[in-house]
């Protein structure tokens, strides 16, 4: 039995639910029962062991599911008899006084979903991105992909590729293989030691005062230079600290990168080693990832201007749900990629705004797509999925993938859903259409 609804605050409502002793006593010797048929203890065989004894080992372990079963059923019969729809789950307490004699009573404090107020979307400013693909961007992608197949000789001696010219001194390119020791106040640290080092200079894998005293050493050569370690330096001993750095060079490599012929263009998946081909291959990729980050952008535009014009309060138990979520995905985000996690719980601040706004978008766009009939249909999941299947070279297996999988077809869902919400805001907002360049687009994965 359940009390009337009790309204806390905006979205938080309270039951109070009273269970019969009786019935609890009932179900639980109904069960004890039941687990007395398989029950095993010492000197008994398994079916034969005194219901006491099946009291004393289970009972306590029985009473508490009894009582959360029926406390469950009393609180969702209760949540549909009033038509509340409960976010999150209840919290359970259980009455000390007030309960009536031969009943055991509890409180359940629980949110329900808020009414949402979507405005008039026409007053709303949307940012389209749009960004194109050039011949230039073609050629950038092209040095790139020949930065990535680059391979290294010994300077100054002969090659197929010549012997690297007349400077056999240390320059930007080049790859050296060095000994090197470092001291602060005349003491060697930890990690400020190694034998046969091998970087590429110019790339920004050093310390610039460190790539700085190893330009123009030629092989043989030694230098000794002072190092100032920033303040912020990830190693704790020599942060902010100067250190003095010897360093002896072994070997210097220049580097060739492959010529922009048919031998390269193989190397890209052209099996006829047209240049042509390969330009408009680069092309078509490029056209992909761009189109994907100008949706991402324009996105995150509707988004905004959605929760800039609807109205709603954000029932805290989701977004407690949602910042445990979050938490689990960087944990494991950093156990793939090598990281040491510890077992203390990251701080839960640092994710709440994060889950507010993911609950905010997920309430709103919910009541966009039901408001106007924006279900994602069969037929634009299937396109979706075909879309992502053109950039692998066995487009049957990733259409195989997908649909022989109910959670990777709804995974496919979502995204259609939410491209069908993003398509009918920009047909009711004030769209202003914005240039990006291609660099600015991409971010780093533009630079070499």
């Amino acid at each position: 039995m359940a009390t009337a609804v009790e309204t806390l605050d905006k979205l938080e409502r309270r039951i109070t639910i009273t269970v019969p002793l009786a019935d609890v006593q009932a179900e639980v010797e109904k069960r004890l029962k039941v687990r007395a048929r398989t029950a095993k203890a010492p000197g008994f065989r398994p079916g034969k062991v005194p219901m006491k004894m099946v009291a004393a080992q289970y009972g306590y372990q029985v009473e508490n599911e009894v009582l959360n079963d029926k406390v469950g059923k009393a609180f969702n019969d209760a949540a549909t008899e009033n038509n509340l729809r409960v976010a999150g789950f209840p919290r359970i307490e259980a009455k000390a006084e007030g309960a009536a004699e031969g009943t055991v009573a509890f409180d359940a404090t629980f949110e329900i979903y808020p009414e949402i107020k979507l405005g008039d979307l026409s007053s709303v400013d949307v940012e389209k991105t749009v960004a194109e693909v050039s011949e230039s961007e073609i050629d950038k992608t092209i040095d790139i992909l020949r930065k990535q197949r680059v391979h290294y000789h010994v300077k100054g001696e002969q090659s197929a590729h010549g012997d690297g010219g007349a400077d056999l001194s240390a320059q930007n390119g080049d790859r050296v293989t060095i000994d090197f020791v470092g001291t602060i106040d005349g003491v060697e640290f930890q990690g400020g030691k190694a034998e046969d080092y091998a970087f590429v200079l110019g790339e920004g894998r050093m310390l610039p005062e460190f790539e700085a005293g190893t330009l123009g050493l030629k092989v043989g050569e030694s230098r000794t230079f002072p190092l100032a370690f920033p303040a912020d330096y990830h190693g704790a001993d020599v942060a902010g600290k100067t250190a003095e750095f010897k360093v002896t060079l072994k070997q210097i490599e220049w580097a060739h990168l492959p010529e922009v012929d048919a031998e390269f263009a193989k190397s890209l998946g052209i099996p006829d080693g047209d240049l042509g081909k390969m330009r408009e291959d680069i092309r078509v990729n490029l056209q992909r990832e761009v189109s994907s980050r100008v949706k991402a952008r324009t996105k995150e535009s509707v988004m905004d201007a959605l929760i800039k014009v609807s109205e709603l309060d954000v029932p805290k138990a989701l977004v407690d749900q949602d910042v445990e979520r979050l938490m689990e995905m960087t944990r494991q985000d950093m156990i793939q990629r090598g990281m040491k996690v510890s077992d203390t719980p990251f701080p839960r601040e640092l994710f709440n705004e994060q889950a507010e706004r993911r609950v905010r978008l997920g309430l709103i766009l919910a009541e966009v797509v039901k408001a106007n009939d924006l279900q994602a249909k069969p037929e634009q999941v299937k396109a979706q999925v075909e879309e992502f299947a053109q950039s692998y070279e066995d487009p049957q297996q990733v259409l195989k993938y997908y649909f022989s999988d109910r959670s990777r077809l709804a995974e496919v869902e979502a995204l259609v859903l939410e491209e069908n919400v993003v398509n009918y805001v920009l047909g009711k907002a004030k769209v202003a259409e914005k240039n990006v360049a291609f660099d600015e687009l991409m971010g780093n994965n533009a630079q070499a």
